[in-house]
């Protein structure tokens, strides 16, 4: 049977009344009757007490054929419910079969064993904002916490004029203006939303929640509003309220207390603040969410490399930037470096993506316009523009006493004009795997996409170790638009929002192109032999004509939890695993949890 958000509530997999088995002359406790149900990424299993019994066991057959063996701790008489939490996008918990054991002295007994085989798509999360509403893009950026257990969900559109921490959602006075709201999973696997956040100084057409990015711990959230038009430079300034300065752009700052309450920590600006410089495009923060880095991919500085003298010059159209700042042990905020490319030009829109490793000392940027010919790494020829739009990335590091310098000018191997390398980038914990999506990659199918890792040795030396594609490549399914790697670099999410299949859920038949744009995301892992393969396909579980799934990806530090948004989803409904069906929400948006 297959298992639909729908019946949720009170989904099971049927009663398991089970026949009393006490065993002949034995004082054993009889089998349990045990039902089961599917939550959110998590297996449910209840029972009643069993007279007799002085603890209970659950047994797990992972792959259905291996046989059973204990998992979790014994049970005491009291306790008759069990959770398993799942990995939906690792389909080999479809095979597992459970059952639950009553113990005492004498013995134990059996209930029959239970499978979840077909029930992948009830495990899925559909996740809705409180306040859903029309033409807020709620899902266009999303980031998720190491453990998995905080999601943030920006929703740049939203219309409210509401500022700070779960003010009044209900105030569609402020076009545009943006919202990000907090997701957390409790200790019993339940989630709920946590707080709905918006900018100390909402104005309409801000688009807050253009970007977020989560500390590892899931403590600091970062968020970039790159149409915001304040004048002040620097951090916490003072005239917040102006808007002289159109489409400077601002990255906002939260924390989060041991109590769950979120408050503003930081309005962070640029050094050099310009007027449509889009500063916040792009946000990224370390696993400690001590080091942050901001694009302003429309920064029109001329200098190249590190701090360079001519920020107030703006003689490089569209050129771009990036800036890392830090906060030291008292919660200040205060800019170290102004990043630019080592061959700066016009138009490269260098800082259109970052990511940081966890320690915050690798920095990955992306200029998905840049036109330089050369393949591979650290080519020759950075100053010739010959391959427009081809795209590049640069990889800097960080030393010890806070000094970044350029370690790395990433091309792809086959390198072509117009197939945007750059446009997403991620790093492992460690720094020491680089994804680079290339979503308008067309060797074979145009505007198909790919995805080139790329690893650093022990000398700092980077070299190209795959490039990978969609089993189902396709024309402008637009694969790398978005993607995401685990902490050990082991884990690849990638999306191709374009992709067209009418599949469901988990590991649908790619072959029905009868959705345009329903979109898709996929999952990638490495073997111990450095070889990449791809794992799991991942669908909507209720896909629709250009609903842009896959616009935004995110994987926690295991990868075992990974989010898709798709912004142009339609659902009317509000909160988690509400109803799918009804489209009557132009545009809304939603996030999915597998």
């Amino acid at each position: 049977m297959v298992l639909t958000h729908a019946h949720r509530a009170v989904i099971g997999l049927g009663l398991l009344t089970l026949a009393a088995c006490s065993g002949s002359g034995s004082s054993a406790p009889d089998a349990p009757s045990v039902t089961s149900a599917v939550g959110v990424k998590q297996l449910l299993f209840n029972w009643g007490s069993v007279p007799g019994a002085d603890l209970y066991r659950v047994k797990e057959n992972p792959d259905g054929a291996s046989g059973f063996s204990q998992t979790g701790a014994d049970l005491t008489a009291g306790q008759t419910s069990y959770r398993v939490d799942v990995a939906v996008h690792r389909q080999d918990w479809q095979n597992a079969r459970y059952l639950v054991e009553a113990c005492n002295t004498h013995g134990c007994a059996d209930s029959a064993d239970i499978s979840f085989a077909g029930s992948a798509n009830a495990a899925i999360g559909y996740f809705k904002a409180a306040n859903n509403g029309s033409g807020d893009h709620f899902g266009a950026t999303m980031a998720v916490s190491a453990d998995g257990n905080t999601l943030a969900v920006g929703a740049p559109q939203e219309g409210s004029g509401a500022t700070g921490v779960n003010g009044d959602a209900s105030l569609n006075n402020a076009a545009s203006a943006g919202a990000v709201y907090i997701f957390t999973r409790n200790g019993v696997g339940t989630w709920t939303q946590q707080a709905y956040i918006k900018a100390s100084n909402t104005e309409a057409g801000d688009l807050f929640g253009n970007a977020v990015t989560l500390s590892g711990d899931g403590t600091t959230l970062a968020v970039g509003a790159y149409k915001e038009d304040g004048p002040d430079s620097g951090i916490n300034g003072t005239h917040q309220a102006l808007n002289t300065a159109t489409d400077a752009g601002a990255v906002y700052v939260f924390t989060r207390d041991g109590v769950g309450t979120w408050t503003q920590q930081a309005y962070v600006k640029a050094s050099n603040t310009g007027a449509g410089d889009l500063f916040g495009n792009a946000v990224t923060l370390s696993g400690d969410g001590t080091t942050l880095a901001v694009g302003a991919y429309k920064e029109d500085g001329p200098d190249s490399g590190i701090n360079g003298t001519h920020q107030a010059l703006n003689t490089a159209t569209d050129a771009g930037a990036v800036y890392v700042f830090t906060r030291d042990g008292v919660g200040t905020w205060t800019q170290q470096a102004y990043v630019k490319a080592s061959n700066t030009g016009a138009g490269d829109l260098f800082g259109n993506a970052v990511t940081l490793s966890g320690d915050g000392t690798t920095l990955a940027v992306g200029a998905y316009k840049e036109d330089g010919p050369d393949s591979g790494i650290n080519g020759t020829h950075q100053a010739l523009n010959t391959a427009t739009d081809a795209g590049a990335v640069y990889v800097f590091t960080r030393d010890g006493v806070g000094t970044w310098t350029q370690q790395a000018y990433v091309k792809a191997s086959n390198t072509g004009a117009g197939e945007q390398i750059g446009y997403a980038v991620a790093l492992s914990s460690s720094g020491g795997t680089l994804a680079a999506g290339a979503p308008y990659e067309d060797t074979s199918i145009t505007d198909s996409g790919a995805v080139y890792l790329y690893t650093r040795d022990g000398t700092g030396v980077w070299s190209q170790q795959a490039m990978v594609k969609a089993a189902n490549t396709g024309a402008g399914d637009n694969f790398g638009r978005a993607l995401a790697l685990d902490d050990g670099g082991d884990t690849l999410v990638v999306s191709a929002p374009g992709e067209d299949s009418a599949a469901t859920g988990i590991g649908g038949d790619p072959a029905d192109n009868s959705i345009n744009g329903a979109g898709a995301a996929y999952v990638f892992t490495r073997d111990a032999a450095d070889a990449w393969s791809q794992s799991t396909y991942l669908k909507a579980t209720n896909p629709d004509t250009n609903d842009a799934f896959g616009i935004s990806v995110a994987v926690n530090g295991d990868g075992g939890t990974v989010a898709v948004g798709a912004d142009l989803e339609d659902g009317s409904a509000t909160g988690i695993d509400g109803d799918e069906s009804d489209n009557n929400s132009n545009a809304a948006g939603a996030a999915y949890l597998y």
